[in-house]
């Protein structure tokens, strides 16, 4: 552990950053979890949705550094083709 002051300090805050980027990481797959689910019931409307909320998880994610915004678009580019091949 740290002994100076500032080094403490940075390393609480480090930690509170690292649970908070795990948090926004943790409902990215949660909200992927739920659009597989929807294009696998075969409901297009339910997987419309389901996108919808994944798209926005990702945007808000990528606006705040946690992941790339490269990253996030090749995401949503790739759901967006598993949902335009449903028919």
């Amino acid at each position: 552990m740290a002994n100076i002051k500032s080094a403490i300090k940075r390393a609480k805050q480090a930690e509170v950053s690292r649970m908070r980027n795990r948090a926004a990481k943790s409902s990215v797959l949660t909200a992927r979890k739920k659009a597989l689910a929807a294009i696998e019931s075969g409901n297009k409307e339910e997987a419309a949705k389901a996108y919808s909320d994944y798209t926005s998880t990702l945007d808000k994610t990528a606006k705040k550094g946690i992941i790339a915004k490269n990253n996030a678009n090749r995401k949503k580019s790739r759901m967006a083709i598993r949902i335009a091949k449903m028919g």
